[in-house]
Order: C-alpha cells, then structure tokens, then sequence
C-alpha cells in the first residue's frame, strides 16, 4: 500500500509540473514577444487553444508574474517575474560564462579562440584558447587591439557608443598618418560598421596579422549593450570566411547562447510581433 500511495503521489504531481511548463511557455513567448502581447498573439506563438492560454493567464497575473493592460487589452510581464529575473541576472557573471565556453568553442571548430572586453585601454584580450593547428599570433591576454584593423575591434567600433570610441579611432588614424600607412576614410568605415551591426559578424583577412584571417562577434547583455566579443584565428588557406560557412555558424551560435543566458532578448531573432 506505500507504493501505491507513493504512485497516487507521483500521479498527482504530473498535472502540477505539466502546469509549470505550461505557464513557463507562456512567460518565455511574452519574453520573446517584446514583453507584452495579446492573447491572439500568446495562443498562436505556444500553440496553445486561446481558452487555456486565458486560465493560465488569470493565475499567473493573480501571482504578479503577468499584469493585463485593460486599456490596450494585452498582457505583460509582471512585477514578480522582473524582481526574478533581475536577481537571476545578478548572479551571472557575463565573464566568466564567456570565459567557459571558449574550449568547448576551440574544440568544436579546432582553431584558436581569443575573448576580448572593452576596458580602459580600449579593447583587451583577457582569453585565449590556442588549438592543435600551429598558429603564431603576437596577441596575449592582455593585448589592446586596434578598431581599424582587427576583426574584433571592428566589433566594438560596431557596437559601443560612439562617444566611447572616437578618441581611440582618432589616435588609431594619427599613428597610421605618422606612419604613412594607408587608412580608411570616414565614409568606408561607417559602411564597414553598418554592414558588421546588420550581419552580427566582423571578417578580416590578413590585415593585421599576414597569412591570417580573423572573424569575431558580439555577446550582448540583457540591456541589449555589448559584453564582449569572441574572436576566432586560423590561417588563411583553412579557415572558411564566408557568413554561412560553418566557422561563421558556430560563432554566431556561441554568441547568441551566451546573450540569450545574460537575459538579451534579440529583436531580429523574430520576438517582437
């Protein structure tokens, strides 16, 4: 007769966590809609019949993990779910996450990894994850890129405030004059940018290391602002540049991992309908 009663218990038990993932798929398709979404919206995006999006609806807002605009009818996350999130967010350390995905990232695609973080000398390196292949780079942890002529520093010319990285881009334009080196004008660089903010990827090839070539790109936090960015280096003849080769792939869907885990809602993704 205990086991039975432990079965009865476990019986129970199913309807509640069948419910638990049922309210979560709601959350997470309001989350991926924008933060607010009408119940039309909500039924079709979990696939669920609009009746039972409704009941669940009127239980989550009773617990303040949703609240209902009466005026334009649609529901949003509630107070609840945004103190629940922020202390999930307070506990991450957006380095540290990027920081552990760079060997499973080197093993995937065996080239070397390099993670980069914007501090007060500019763009820093503070990882890398050398693979088997013999590449010679002379960037250690602790190295400053260029924003002009590097793969990754492209990403935070992309991405950070202008404000931020004008002075850098001006003294980076005076070396390359005082060394008579060819620089681009204002005009081509703010059509390189673009293009890497559309893609969410920067390629270079061999500019600032000869026979290499380098693509990068950026891991955004919940606020949507710029964490770091992750780099990848191989030689020129074996790495495949092209945005949807599988170098380019496996980079964009570490980044978008790592984001979507620091609480970055990505809007291009197709949430915000």
């Amino acid at each position: 007769m205990d086991d039975g009663a432990i079965e009865d218990d476990d019986k129970s038990e199913r309807p509640g966590i069948q419910s638990a993932e049922v309210a979560a798929a709601i959350l997470r398709a309001l989350a991926e809609g924008g933060g607010a979404m009408r119940l039309s919206a909500l039924a079709q995006a979990t696939g669920l019949h609009r009746g039972k999006v409704h009941r669940y609806l009127v239980s989550l807002a009773r617990t303040g993990l949703v609240v209902q605009d009466d005026k334009a009818g649609s529901y949003a996350i509630g107070p609840l779910a945004v103190t629940v999130g922020l202390v999930g967010l307070r506990r991450l350390d957006p380095v540290r996450l990027a920081y552990d995905a760079l060997p499973g990232l080197r093993d995937r695609l065996n080239e070397t990894v390099v993670l980069a973080i914007w501090g007060d000398m500019g763009a820093t390196v503070i990882a890398l994850e050398e693979s088997a292949q013999a590449v010679t780079l002379n960037v250690r942890v602790g190295s400053t890129l260029p924003l002009l002529t590097s793969a990754m520093g492209r990403v935070f010319a992309a991405f950070l405030p202008a404000a931020v990285t004008a002075p850098f881009l001006a003294a980076e334009r005076e070396k390359a004059k005082a060394a008579q080196r060819a620089v681009p004008d204002a005009a081509s660089d703010a059509r390189l940018l673009d293009e890497i903010r559309v893609r969410r990827l920067s390629r270079i090839e061999g500019t600032l290391l000869p026979g290499l070539n380098a693509l990068a790109v950026p891991v955004f936090d919940y606020r949507g602002k710029l964490s770091s960015v992750i780099g990848l280096v191989g030689h020129r003849d074996m790495i495949d540049m092209t945005e949807e080769g599988a170098v380019a792939t496996e980079l964009k869907a570490t980044a978008a991992a790592l984001s979507a885990r620091l609480g970055y809602v990505d809007a291009k993704a197709g949430g915000a309908g």
